[in-house]
């Protein structure tokens, strides 16, 4: 069975991860294939609004970095290569205009909850938690995170999670604006297609230019600040 899903019923396109063995983490083909659904769905005039969700207890529990790259690579060619696979998602993101949802079942960590916080709203299920990872490992968020997550919660809230990782529920993550809903499991479809559905019957014109409109509010580009990641620091002796 393939690693990610695509399927179109209703004028709502479904991405799903689907490694629960492995809580979806992603490897290099998955975001292959994720890029290519997303511009599949974009150039598809029978898909209005996109949802991506996790299959089994996860959404996604970030790169599978093992399976990433070949041979035996430094750390931080490991990581570059993470980073040069992963942004490819963010900037496809960027260039469309049609609504995607999150459909948030389980734990988000790392890259994960990057590739959650790129979609334009998030509903969650009470069970689902949130960790940005990285600092724990010794790395720099390299998949947006320092891009959207400001723009959520605001810099101070953001560098906070972004320098302890702690993880979030579901309820704290609706209360910071991280999330959009939040819902029991048993529901969590119910609520996630009921809001794509509703989306996908409006008209589809002005949608997509309230989208671009809300997008455009800021001068710093998602590309450029993924760029901005993936550069090595300096660092000085004092």
């Amino acid at each position: 069975m393939s690693d990610l899903l695509y399927e179109v019923k209703d004028r709502v396109a479904t991405i799903t991860l689907n490694r629960p063995d492995k809580l979806n983490a992603f490897t290099g083909p998955m975001i292959d294939a994720w890029v290519g659904a997303l511009g599949e769905a974009q150039g598809d005039d029978n898909v209005h609004v996109v949802v991506v969700t996790g299959s089994g207890r996860a959404f996604c529990a970030g790169g599978d970095v093992g399976r990433m790259g070949e041979g035996a690579p430094s750390p931080l060619d490991h990581k570059n290569q993470l980073w040069e696979k992963i942004h490819r998602v963010p900037k496809t993101l960027e260039t469309m205009d049609k609504p995607v949802i999150a459909m948030v079942n389980g734990v988000a960590v790392g890259a994960g909850m990057g590739m959650c916080l790129m979609c334009d709203v998030r509903v969650a299920a009470t069970d689902a938690r949130f960790s940005t990872g990285y600092v724990k490992v010794g790395l720099v968020p390299g998949d947006g995170d320092t891009f959207f997550l400001p723009r959520l919660v605001g810099p101070a809230k953001a560098l906070e999670l972004l320098w302890t990782a702690d993880f979030i529920e579901a309820p704290e993550a609706l209360r910071l604006g991280i999330v959009n809903r939040v819902v029991p499991a048993a529901e969590l479809k119910e609520a996630a297609y009921g809001l794509a559905r509703q989306i996908a019957d409006g008209p589809q014109v002005p949608i997509r230019m309230i989208k671009r409109l809300v997008c455009v509010r800021t001068s710093t580009s998602c590309p450029r600040t993924c760029r901005s990641s993936a550069r090595r620091p300096t660092t000085r002796r004092a």
